[in-house]
């Protein structure tokens, strides 16, 4: 009788010391799957002058000691096939509003802009009574203003995308876009995947710090909102950076 071969679980003298440090990564970031906890581990290696390890190693250990994230096993997104990313940075900026909801039933509205190359959420703005035009101009504006400093006009044009949303879609929203050199763009009736960069963002900003953070009430959530967004820009990897935050891309790029 044949015995059923088992694939041979082996161990090797450095994978306590690496499951110590991969616990507390986890610890902090339980939404972190292997890659991407490889890449701050690696990140953690480097600055202490140690050899960066394999992600099939951290791999392996996180899957022995259960450590991995659950497959994702829903339907699939729908797909776009048009170009949302971009090869240069600041070419095309998009923006999305979310909402958060807290335990006390308070809401936080929640808008952004982001950066389709380098990823950086620029700038964002937040209030409790909903997201209107007004604050989508101040968002322009101060995205503007972060990336090229005071002035009135952008030094070259760059594309804004957004959804059809009123805020977005106000005529002074786009006449104040269109002063500041934008090329308005907005996303095909019923296509919210032409969005997808901002409609990933959102996902993610969502998994990794709204549903591990403090919702007690509006309040709470807005004090926390400055340090979700620096987090993000500092140390969340990205597959499409090469494992690398939005700032880590900036800084070896020269880009920022």
């Amino acid at each position: 009788m044949s015995v059923p071969y088992q694939k041979r679980i082996y161990s090797k003298a450095t994978d306590p010391t690496l499951l110590d440090l991969i616990r507390k990564l986890v610890d902090q970031r339980p939404s972190y799957g292997y890659r991407r906890i490889t890449a701050l581990l690696n990140k953690d290696l480097v600055n202490d002058g140690q050899k960066r390890v394999n992600h099939k190693c951290i791999y392996r250990i996180m899957k022995k000691n259960g450590l991995l994230l659950q497959r994702h096993t829903g339907r699939p997104n729908l797909t776009h096939s048009g170009q949302i990313i971009t090869l240069r940075s600041n070419t095309r900026w998009c923006s999305d509003p979310f909402s958060i909801q807290c335990w006390n039933g308070d809401k936080v509205h929640v808008a952004f802009s982001l950066d389709t190359c380098d990823r950086e959420a620029m700038r964002y703005v937040s209030s409790t009574v909903g997201m209107d035009g007004a604050a989508i101009r101040d968002l322009m504006v101060e995205t503007v203003e972060y990336r090229f400093g005071p002035t009135l006009k952008l030094p070259c044009k760059i594309q804004w995308l957004s959804d059809n949303g009123p805020c977005y879609t106000a005529r002074e929203t786009v006449e104040c876009g269109r002063r500041l050199g934008f090329e308005i763009c907005t996303t095909p009736a019923y296509s919210p995947e032409s969005n997808g960069m901002a409609e990933a963002f959102v996902k993610t900003f969502k998994r990794d710090y709204v549903w591990a953070g403090d919702l007690k009430d509006a309040k709470r959530v807005m004090e926390q909102l400055s340090g979700w967004f620096e987090d993000y820009n500092e140390c969340a990897p990205h597959k499409g950076l090469k494992m690398r935050s939005p700032r880590q891309f900036l800084k070896e790029c020269n880009l920022g």
